[in-house]
């Protein structure tokens, strides 16, 4: 990593589950951090203290708020959004993932920032086909959006690019699907799925884990946000990944790190459908959030397996194995599991295993990131 002189920067998102691990690496290397959260403060189970973090309450729709904020900043990482599987006003997705970055970039230009880091997603690229791994370069032009999501995402990307040619430092990262230690939150699902599948729970694989992502430890994502600010052009994408692996090879990987064997459940594509359309109708009757969508279960019926080597290239970029990236966070869930009797409410099985597989953005309502 490059050595700086201390700055002051602007998290937005500072609370979800990449924004708190940024926190603690910028401050941990002497810049001093405004941190935004809805809440104005941090979450207990993730926090990073000190004199060098100050926490504010704003918004990304509050676009006198996002002004307060940066004013005195010398960077901004933005990444607060809607990331949630559902909402009952599909309009959620755009108002925070577009016209929200578009206040933050407005805020940046107007506090005449030296640059503005901006968390996208993986999915804006697209499903690969199957047994092509593909990079920033890949046309997605014939392939529809499943999700809200990642329709809202694609039109981030492009106000994105926008500012950068207007002459605003915009750099946009992509990651795949992170997890780790921290927070067992709707952000780092994947590490909810290592710890109930290692005993032995949540045994359920869409299409028998056949389909491909790309699984990334979150240290490594936030190096890359770092060196993405430090080395990245304006205007540019980078992936921020790790290996390609089917969802059925990933569990075989805890399988190996935790030294047990688990017998695992198929779940045809028509049962999971049959499922989250359940959930729907559930949300929208009582209020409470499905653990999962029919148009995720098409997302999740898809490959996405790309590459980082743009980032590993241009940025310097190094992503840790994932085998030693599956150790590292089950050995925290076990040191987790003995400092903490267990206390959250289950997830159905197939919802669990259905919703393991994040695309990089942080959940919003304060798991939110960006």
């Amino acid at each position: 990593m490059l050595k700086t002189p201390p700055k002051t920067i602007l998290v937005t998102g500072a609370t979800g589950f990449i924004g708190a691990h940024l926190v603690q690496e910028l401050t941990a290397r002497g810049d001093r951090v405004r941190a935004l959260s809805r809440t104005g403060g941090p979450h207990a189970e993730n926090a990073a203290a000190g004199p060098a973090v100050e926490y504010l309450a704003g918004d990304v729709t509050d676009i006198d708020s996002l002004h307060r904020a940066v004013t005195g900043c010398d960077q901004v990482f933005h990444l607060a959004g809607y990331a949630k599987n559902w909402a009952r006003d599909a309009g959620t997705f755009r108002r925070h993932n577009v016209g929200g970055l578009q206040n933050v970039l407005d805020a940046a230009r107007a506090a005449d920032v030296e640059r503005v880091v901006w968390t996208s997603t993986v999915m804006t690229f697209g499903p690969t086909p199957p047994g092509v791994v593909c990079d920033e370069t890949y046309d997605r032009s014939d392939t529809p959006c499943h999700t809200e999501y990642e329709k809202s995402k694609i039109a981030g990307e492009r106000i994105a690019a926008r500012y950068a040619r207007e002459g605003l430092p915009v750099v946009t990262v992509n990651p795949t699907r992170v997890f780790g230690p921290g927070r067992l939150s709707e952000g780092n699902a994947l590490s909810k799925i290592i710890d109930d599948y290692s005993r032995g729970r949540s045994r359920a694989l869409l299409n028998a884990g056949r389909n491909v992502g790309n699984y990334v430890l979150v240290d490594d994502v936030v190096q890359g946000h770092l060196l993405a600010m430090d080395r990245g052009r304006s205007g540019e994408r980078y992936i921020l990944g790790g290996e390609n692996l089917s969802l059925k090879q990933f569990h075989q990987l805890i399988d190996e790190v935790s030294g047990q064997s688990h017998w695992q459940l198929t779940v045809r594509w028509p049962g999971a459908l049959g499922f989250a359309y359940l959930q729907v109708g559930c949300a929208k009757l009582f209020g409470r959030h499905p653990t999962i969508s029919p148009n995720w279960v098409r997302t999740f019926m898809l490959d996405w397996a790309y590459s980082s080597k743009k980032a590993e290239d241009e940025l310097g970029y190094r992503p840790t194995p994932v085998k030693e990236a599956v150790r590292m966070t089950y050995e925290w869930l076990r040191e987790r599991s003995a400092r903490t009797a267990p206390a959250t409410r289950r997830q159905p099985v197939l919802g669990k295993a259905l919703i393991s597989q994040p695309f990089g953005s942080q959940p919003r309502n304060d798991e939110r990131s960006h």
